[in-house]
This record gives structure tokens, C-alpha cells and sequence, in this order.
């Protein structure tokens, strides 16, 4: 069991009051660390920490900022044993999703490096004899606030971003997962970073989070996390005016026609909508097929999926391990048991033991249904035959949610028409759901949230713009 400390100032500290909370392992259920539950006090003393630091991070030469993050990027590569063991015990990783998190990492700090000098503004004609331009500058002391499912890469995109451009860092992590972000902390300090530039607070999420983002030194709020938690730092921020970016949750649509490759579509929609046990916000749960193909598809896939191996996170070969909590369980569960009931056929799981739920397929999913609106975030996708491409546009647009989407076909001109009207912020054609790229503008519409990050993306969310003119000769007024 580990006790852990916060990261504040380059400092590890305990909170002040003394208190702590369990943090348990989503496989075998025991105590994996106490951890210090973060109060008033603690949040003084860490945005103190940031803001006094601003300015000196701010005025580091944008190469030296890159040079640190690359020298983070290293000593990530050299310790990805210890980090892949954190994400398995701690989040319930699996070997393959934990290394894949763990390259994606490495592969956003080096890009996040290199973009550290490439904060551009621009300049613009005048008629009035001047020079007239806009340059970009940090916003100064930034909140991020991560989730469990995807702890390290997810939180390294505010992170890596809000260092290359020049801001101080306040991160709170998911108090489900808050040891993998202490680790990458490490790794900061370790790569010697200036005290203050980066802080790690940890506790549970409401209180605490209310309480950083009134503080009057958070210039800028970035969330990951579920559309319940983005709303409410919505209205948190939106009481003291503060400007923030949201990546929220997903009821992400693969589309599937009649002229796809049947291997590929049964192979693409499991790592779609079961790579870590589908607890990503990017998960495909729909798998829209067009009906000459659907009947055949179900049965191929219902075959491959009831045998995926199941079980301990640290196994090389489990490809579906615990989820996160008991009641997520039950969540999945009535998801299941609500669909069956009111008519859907299932295929393949609808069982579970302890955490692990059994990958789950089910056909004939209509909208009278929990599971065709709810975001399950678990292993089970929905199969929902339509009779053409245009139907199957309808029902992918029809939810409140917009964040990923994928369409297998090799008929372009079918995918073009369904890219040009998905109602998503990333579209895959002949890829699936669950697909990022450290350059590429990542994040959704509608009830998936707002902004995007990645690459440029990330440095327009973390800089503010500021017009500039100079004139050359003196102004004529008339009086």
C-alpha cells in the first residue's frame, strides 16, 4: 500500500488538515493508497505556489520549455515498467491499453515540445500607417482536472500544453486514480522544472474543484471528465467569469454498410467499443449496421467477443479487465437487464464476476430503451440494423451527445455523405471510434463539450490574444 503526498511548490506535502481518503484497486478490491484529502488551506497554499511562478515560467524561452518537456518524455520511456504497473492496479488497465496510454503520452509531450515555439499571432492591414498585429500570451495560472479511465494521457494534454505555452499548472486528478498523476509529477521534477510551474492536488471532485476554480489566481478552467461534471464547472466558472474548455462523455455511433469488409468490421468494432472494457469517452456503444449485412455481422461478432480473455489487469493476455466500482457494475447491469426486457436479443455476456463484466453484445436496440440514449461506459455494444445510408445518418445524429463517430464502407461516395453530415467532432471513415492524435483537434459537439485540444488547438485554448499597433508616424487629430 502506498501513502501518498501532494506535489505543491516542488515540495510533497500531506494536506494540512492531516486527512486522507482509500484509494482501492478495481481488480482484487483491496487498498491500494491513503491519500491526502486536499481542504482550503491546501488550495491557498498550491495556487499561491502557481501564481507566484507565472511570470518567471512565463518569461523561460519557449526552447527551454521544450527541452524540459522532451527530458519528461525520456524519463517517462525509461520508467514505463513503473508507470504500466500504476495504471493496472490503479485504474484497472490492461498490459496493452496501459502501454498504448503510455506511448500517446510520450508522443504528446515530444509534439507539445516542439509546438512551444510555434505561439503564433498575426498581423493585418491598415490603412492607417502603422504596424498592427495580434501576439499570444499565457493565460497565467490554468486548472485542469482529469478523469480515472484515461488518467495519464488525458491529463498530460492540459498539462504538456499549459507548460510548452508558458502557463503555471494546478492539476487535480480523479480521486479515483491520483497516484498516476503524483508519478508523472515526478517525472517533472525529476526532469527539473521550476517549483510552482507544475502542482498536483488531490481530493474528491465537487468541493474541491469549486474551491480552485473561484480562487481569484485561476485565469482558466481545462476539464476532461463525464457531461454531469462538465455542466457543473460550466456554472462554477460562469460565477466568477472565468473561460474554460470542456471534453465531456459520448454515445458514439459506428456505422456500418453493407459493402464492408466483415473481418474487419467485427475486428474494428471491439476495439471500438471494447478496448478498456469500453470505459472511454470515445467508446463505440452503437454499432449501426445496414441490414442485408446486420444478421450475419451479429453473429460473427457475438462469436469473436464471447471469446475475449477476461480477468486480472495483470495478465499480458486480458484484454477485458474490472471496471472502475461496484455500482458501475450495477450501472452496466440495468443498462443490460432494461434492454433485454423490453425486447433486445441478447448474443453474447450479460454476466459478470466481481469487476468484471462480461463483453456484452445485444441486437435490436430501440429508443424505448435505457441503453439506446445512456452513456454505459462499459463492455457492451448495441447492434441497431437500419435499411440504408440516409437511415443510418438519422439514428447516429439522433442523441444528445457528439463526440466521436466512425463509418466502415468502401463506397466514398456513401462516406463522404455521412462526414459531411455526422453530428460529431471527430469522424474515422474505415477506422473505428476510439482514435486521437497528438496534432489533430480532439474534443466534440454538443453534449461532448466545447473547444478542442491538440497541437495548434491546444495553444489558441491555453494562450489569450491581445492586439498590438505601433504607429510610425504621429496621428492627425482634428482639433
Amino acid at each position: 500500500m502506498y501513502n501518498l503526498k501532494m506535489f505543491i511548490n516542488n515540495e510533497w506535502v500531506d494536506a494540512k488538515s492531516g486527512e486522507v481518503f482509500d484509494d482501492y484497486e478495481p481488480y482484487s478490491g483491496e487498498l491500494y493508497a491513503k491519500v491526502p484529502k486536499a481542504g482550503a488551506e491546501d488550495v491557498e497554499a498550491v495556487m499561491k505556489a502557481a501564481y507566484d511562478a507565472r511570470a518567471g515560467w512565463a518569461n523561460t524561452p519557449p526552447a527551454a520549455r521544450g527541452q524540459l518537456l522532451m527530458k519528461v518524455a525520456r524519463i517517462i520511456e525509461e520508467k514505463r515498467t513503473e508507470f504500466a504497473d500504476v495504471l493496472q492496479r490503479e485504474s484497472g488497465s490492461t498490459f496493452g491499453k496501459a502501454m498504448f496510454e503510455i506511448d500517446a503520452t510520450i508522443d504528446l509531450l515530444y509534439t507539445a515540445a516542439g509546438d512551444a515555439k510555434l505561439v503564433m499571432g498575426e498581423t493585418y492591414h491598415t490603412n492607417l500607417g502603422r504596424f498592427n498585429m495580434s501576439v499570444r500570451r499565457p493565460r497565467g495560472t490554468i486548472v485542469t482536472i482529469s478523469p480515472w479511465n484515461f488518467p495519464m494521457v488525458l491529463a498530460m494534454y492540459k498539462i504538456a500544453y499549459g507548460l510548452a505555452t508558458g502557463n503555471t499548472v494546478v492539476h487535480k486528478p480523479s480521486s479515483d486514480t491520483p497516484h498516476i498523476a503524483l508519478k508523472v509529477a515526478e517525472a517533472f521534477q525529476e526532469a527539473g522544472l521550476p517549483a510552482g510551474a507544475l502542482n498536483v492536488i488531490t481530493g474528491p471532485g465537487g468541493g474541491l474543484g469549486e474551491l480552485l476554480i473561484a480562487d481569484k489566481r485561476c485565469s482558466y478552467v481545462a476539464v476532461t471528465g463525464s457531461t454531469k461534471t462538465g455542466r457543473h464547472v460550466a456554472v462554477e466558472a460562469a460565477k466568477h467569469f472565468k473561460p474554460y474548455y470542456l471534453e465531456l462523455g459520448g454515445k458514439n455511433p459506428l456505422i456500418i454498410l453493407k459493402d464492408a469488409d466483415m473481418e474487419y468490421a467485427v475486428k474494428t468494432t471491439i476495439m471500438s467499443g471494447l478496448l478498456h472494457q469500453g470505459e472511454i469517452c470515445m467508446a463505440a456503444d452503437r454499432i449501426i449496421v445496414e441490414e442485408p449485412f446486420a444478421e450475419e455481422f451479429a453473429k460473427q461478432l457475438a462469436e469473436a467477443v464471447s471469446h475475449l480473455p477476461m480477468g486480472d489487469p495483470k495478465n499480458p493476455a486480458t484484454f477485458i479487465g474490472p471496471v472502475i466500482h461496484d455500482r458501475h457494475v450495477q450501472d452496466i447491469d440495468e443498462h443490460v437487464k432494461d434492454a433485454v426486457a423490453k425486447g433486445a436479443k441478447l448474443l453474447t455476456g450479460g454476466t459478470y464476476e466481481g469487476r468484471v463484466y462480461a463483453p456484452t453484445v445485444l441486437m435490436n436496440i430501440t429508443p424505448d430503451m435505457k441503453i439506446y440514449y445512456e452513456e454505459t461506459f462499459g463492455p457492451v455494444v448495441s447492434i441497431i440494423p437500419v435499411k440504408d445510408v440516409e437511415e443510418a445518418l438519422k439514428v447516429a445524429n439522433d442523441t444528445t451527445y457528439g463526440l466521436s463517430s466512425g463509418v466502415i464502407t468502401s463506397n466514398y461516395e456513401n462516406a463522404m455523405f455521412l462526414a459531411n453530415g455526422l453530428e460529431a467532432g471527430m469522424i474515422h471513415i474505415n477506422g473505428g471510434t476510439v482514435d486521437a492524435d497528438s496534432v489533430a483537434p480532439f474534443g466534440g459537439v454538443k453534449e461532448s463539450g466545447m473547444g478542442r485540444e491538440g497541437g495548434r488547438y491546444s495553444w489558441e485554448e491555453f494562450t489569450e490574444v491581445h492586439w498590438v499597433t505601433m504607429d510610425i508616424k504621429k496621428q492627425q487629430y482634428p482639433f
